[in-house]
């Protein structure tokens, strides 16, 4: 039998659940996942590969409307993979008001084969399910819909087995043993980064960005530097918290993810600067692995 290969990009609003089912399909914790919007800030490949084919998925950013040179890039990423994709899943909310004329306008022009999934329908009826199915189906016409529930693995199997039905032949694109294409460093920063929406309010997720600055592989520890970058003073002593509580909040919690993620002991030390407006400045964006 032929090998196949191909990537399939996962596109859809802000907490449509896409990192939710990037990692049920891929089955690595590859995106971060919290209950708060626009969590995912860059595109991310899961790689799954068997003898038979590979599949390169691709967790993009929430479509958004920019208000900063960070979402401009964020939204870039997201054109990116559309351009390069042989297959498109839509990640649509079951309660979704159908106001997703941003996700649809991104999709013009684009040729790939485009599959609906409807998620989140462990929160719905049967006839909210079939609602959106038509509405869907007179809105795209597209190759398929599913109804699934990313968290509790409902109907991944089909959608795998259809994505599967689409891949083109095709060498692989990476090599075998490729899980993703970012490093260490990169998974370390997002974990931190995911403790630092679970454990604060408002604006100040979204005014942080984390940087591994060391990262020391030993046999047995791996020593992990990291800053945590906010745009003001205020927003440090939020993050730092009443003698360095809420900080070591987070380091603790980051750190036993990157024991379960790396499998060894991490020394982590965290600190935290300030540049101020950093999430408008393209010098600073490009610096932080922006494009």
């Amino acid at each position: 039998m032929a090998h196949k290969a191909g990537f399939v990009s996962i596109i859809g609003k802000p907490n449509a659940g896409k990192s939710t089912l990037m990692n049920a399909l891929v089955g690595e914790k590859m995106s971060i996942i919290t209950p708060k919007a626009q969590t995912t800030r860059h595109r991310i490949l899961g790689i799954v590969n068997t003898d038979d084919y590979q599949i390169v998925f691709s967790d993009t950013p929430g479509i958004i409307k920019p208000h900063y040179a960070l979402h401009e890039s964020m939204m870039h990423q997201v054109d990116g993979s559309i351009v390069d994709a042989d297959l498109i899943l839509l990640v649509t909310d079951i309660h979704e008001e159908f106001n997703e004329q941003d996700v649809i306008k991104k999709l013009e022009g684009s040729t790939a084969p485009l599959v609906v999934l409807i998620n989140k329908i462990d929160l719905s009826s049967e006839e909210e399910v079939k609602e959106k199915v038509e509405y869907w189906q007179d809105k795209l016409a597209p190759k398929g819909i599913y109804a699934i529930s990313a968290l509790h693995d409902h109907n991944i199997k089909a959608v795998m087995d259809f994505v599967l039905d689409s891949l083109p032949e095709h060498p692989a694109y990476y090599e075998k043993d490729a899980l993703t294409d970012r490093n260490d460093r990169f998974f370390a920063s997002e974990m931190i980064r995911a403790q630092i929406f679970k454990q604060y309010k408002k604006e100040i997720p979204y005014s942080t960005e984390v940087i591994v600055t060391a990262f020391v592989e030993g046999d047995k520890l791996y020593r992990i530097s990291a800053e945590i970058i906010v745009e003001r003073d205020s927003q440090k002593n939020i993050i730092i918290g009443s003698k360095g509580e809420m900080l070591k909040i987070v380091g603790t919690y980051a750190r036993r993810d990157m024991e379960d993620f790396f499998q060894r002991k991490i020394f982590l030390e965290m600190f935290v600067k300030v540049i101020p407006d950093w999430r408008s400045k393209k010098n600073y964006l490009k610096k932080f692995g922006y494009e």
